[in-house]
């Protein structure tokens, strides 16, 4: 007797609206959602619900969320629906490994103050005018990271996630594989983003032009071979001009 074989399929999942402060990046900013965020959460879960069964796909039992209060959150909410709904008992993990971008010693400072402050660094020639939106950029200040780094955190986060048996591998091109279990990871979306990039999801030249819904699933699943492809949930197209607040 053969084994079943096994994969993982993750929905990366962007927290909901929060308390932002204005002209200020996400990055590590310590605030709740709001009454909106709170319904999105919910609405986030029915939709994670329907996914399943429209595919035949199984909620794992533990749902892992950024540290961050706002994922915290999210993932809190999601959880507490899918019980009600489902009649089973859901638990959470929060990882630090799941944050946002750091911006180091510039944590919560605005755009401003950070520009501000770099000017006054005699050992940094300029800060790019694309500094926030260029995957590259890393602020030279101590525990600063750039968008490409905080993506490979959280791209080793999802590689490390156990596998789980299924009754069938599709192969890159067929429809989302049936069966097994669906891991929910609550997270950011700019560090979502460029992981999906990192595990060969997102061609480099997408991640700029696409965002996250707030709360809403993609599902990306690992294929037979190792590779990741994107089969269920829709990104979000980012309108021209739109600023970025991920």
């Amino acid at each position: 007797m053969t084994d079943e074989p096994t994969i993982r399929r993750v929905a990366l999942i962007r927290h909901a609206d929060y308390h932002q402060q204005i002209d200020t990046p996400s990055a590590l900013q310590p605030f709740p959602l709001t009454r909106r965020g709170e319904r999105q959460a919910r609405e986030g879960a029915e939709e994670v619900l329907a996914l399943c069964q429209a595919h035949g796909w199984q909620p794992a039992s533990t749902l892992h969320a950024s540290s961050l209060l706002r994922a915290w959150q999210t993932a809190q909410v999601m959880n507490e629906v899918m019980g009600d709904r489902t009649e089973r008992e859901f638990s959470l993990m929060a990882h630090d490994a799941l944050w946002e971008r750091s911006l180091g010693s510039a944590a919560n400072l605005t755009t401003a103050q950070i520009a501000e402050a770099v000017r006054h660094d005699p050992r940094v020639d300029f800060l790019p005018a694309d500094w926030k939106s260029n995957s590259h950029f890393r602020l030279p200040l101590p525990g600063a990271e750039s968008l490409m780094q905080a993506g490979q955190r959280v791209a080793d986060f999802i590689a490390s996630l156990p596998a789980f048996s299924t009754p069938s591998v599709s192969a890159p091109t067929s429809p989302p594989t049936p069966g097994a279990t669906l891991t929910l990871i609550v997270g950011h979306g700019a560090a979502l983003r460029h992981a999906a990039h990192l595990l060969g999801v997102l061609d480099f030249d997408q991640i700029a032009g696409l965002s996250m819904h707030h709360a809403r699933p993609v599902v990306i699943e690992e294929t037979p071979s190792g590779s990741w492809r994107h089969v269920a949930g829709e990104w979000k197209v980012r309108q021209r001009h739109e600023p970025a607040q991920d």
